[in-house]
């Protein structure tokens, strides 16, 4: 047997040899040659083993991996819904081209499918709005379902597993269906190849959906995977808990004018203190205001995107509403989130359309709550999407987005704070944007969204960069025709050229 020169190794090898004969010449007190045999063999064993290990330079084999921990769980993961099946099938477009139409359930989902019989190979995911908190979930048909099949292109829609506020839910049941379309197309009696590109549009809640789906942070995290060539976010919450974060500082700022300044969050006798502060500022809600009632409306316009056309109107008008029936509400957005997500640390409120801020804003600011967002409210999961999916920009596909102006729900600034990140991102190039001169939420025209779409596709599939909007720029945003160039001329209330 041959050993490599280490002296301390030798001089054990030696003792481990000199004992094991030992005993077996009897001096261990043992009655078995063969067992000492085996000892002595063991021992040596043992020392070259110990050769190979850390003391070697090797480390020792890593201990086997831990159980992965269980994922906390949230009140909307105990919540049950159900598919209406009898609502799911849907009939032809009249005059359209003929198309094969599907509608089932995947993975407790209600889905439409429909492929033109001239099939061009491409598919349209189609992501719809907010569906309430009613225990149904529902297929909507995208608004340009007739442009669609016209085109050729084939298109899919899931009713969401969740209602609620439940971006997680969209992304990851849109992508289920996406990637299912072959097998549904067979199950159906057509074989199809897989689609050689898919894009994916949406609307509000599903603008956040088509937003998030093409996010690398989807393609990282989903459990579904989809790899999308192009998106239409359309009035989508692009700037995803930046929302909640205006909805709270609105709500900030009517109590602070009212003279009942926020102690404590959530307010939680918001419904006593409703009344009061609403005749504080409004003398007909949401369209008349008072004296004070005029810095909350300059408030809001500065934090939906600054001066701009057709606000005044979208201030006046039923989304004005639908903010304040947020008021009240702790940071959770009704469960999705198990802490509060909230935060207005970085709110500046303005009274003017000056940035600089002058003696009266700087007492306001500093006498406004702060909310602050736990920092394990949204983080990342173990399980899959966070709760509350990001806009991260972190895009290097076509995304065109259309934005109405006068939303104060999902206001413009969404379309400015998605800006600012795909700058800080380095993936403008990736991005255009269109302002559309509508007062209330999603207020576009068929033609508007089609116009979008074909952009965004024939710059995909053509390398034909659309023109868009520029939104960060005050002096711009602020021209009374703004919007104009991407409206339907049947709007009207455009200025003269």
């Amino acid at each position: 047997m041959k050993f490599h020169r280490h002296p301390g190794r030798r001089a054990t090898v030696l003792s481990l040899i000199a004992a094991a004969t030992l005993a077996a010449c009897g001096g261990g007190g043992g009655d078995s040659s063969g067992a000492s045999a085996a000892a002595l063999a063991a021992a040596i064993a043992a020392q070259q083993a110990g050769a190979g290990g850390a003391g070697a330079g090797n480390p020792p084999a890593p201990p086997p991996p831990a159980a992965p921990q269980p994922e906390e769980t949230r009140a909307q993961d105990s919540r049950q819904f159900t598919v209406d099946e009898t609502k799911l099938p849907f009939a032809a477009l009249s005059g359209a081209p003929d198309t094969d139409r599907w509608w089932g359930v995947l993975e407790g989902a209600g889905y439409r499918v429909e492929v033109p019989k001239n099939w061009n190979g491409m598919l349209v995911m189609y992501a719809h709005g907010y569906g309430g908190t009613g225990p149904v979930v529902s297929v909507s048909d995208p608004t340009i379902r007739a442009h669609l099949i016209a085109q050729g292109y084939a298109w899919a829609a899931s009713s969401y597993t969740k209602n609620y506020y439940d971006v997680r839910a969209g992304v990851e049941d849109t992508n289920a269906l996406a990637l299912a379309f072959q097998r549904i197309a067979s199950q159906n009696g057509r074989t199809l190849d897989a689609p050689r590109k898919t894009y994916i549009v949406g609307q509000s809640l599903g603008g956040h959906v088509a937003a998030a789906a093409v996010d690398a942070e989807a393609l990282e995290t989903a459990n579904h995977k989809v790899r999308y060539a192009g998106a239409v976010p359309m009035c989508g919450v692009l700037g995803d808990i930046e929302l909640y974060n205006y909805f709270g500082a609105s709500q900030i700022a009517a109590q602070q004018l009212a003279g009942l300044p926020v102690t404590g969050w959530p307010v939680s006798n918001w419904n006593d203190l409703l009344p009061v502060v609403r005749n504080a500022l409004f003398t007909r809600f949401p369209s008349a205001t008072t004296a004070q009632g005029e810095k909350y409306k300059a408030i809001v316009k500065n934090l939906t995107g600054g001066e701009r056309p057709m606000f005044d109107a979208g201030f006046a008008g039923s989304m004005n509403a639908t903010v304040w029936g947020t008021f009240g509400r702790d940071g959770t957005i009704n469960g999705i989130l198990n802490r509060d997500g909230y935060d207005t640390t970085g709110i500046v409120y303005q009274l003017d359309n000056d940035p600089a801020q002058n003696a009266e804003e700087i007492t306001f600011n500093q006498g406004a709550y702060r909310l602050h967002a736990d920092p394990e409210s949204n983080r990342l999961r173990r399980d899959g999407l966070r709760w509350f999916p990001k806009s991260n920009a972190r895009i290097d596909v076509p995304v065109v987005t259309i934005h109405t102006l006068g939303d104060v729900y999902v206001p413009f600034s969404m379309e400015q704070i998605y800006k600012r990140r795909a700058d800080a991102q380095g993936t403008s190039k990736w991005l255009v944007q269109r302002a559309i001169r509508g007062i209330s939420h999603c207020d576009f025209t068929t033609e508007e969204q089609t116009q979008a779409f074909d952009a965004m596709t024939n710059w995909e599939q053509n390398g034909v960069k659309p023109a868009g909007d520029e939104v960060l720029d005050a002096a711009t945003v602020a021209r009374a025709d703004y919007g104009c160039k991407f409206s339907s001329a049947s709007r009207g209330g455009c200025p003269a050229p």
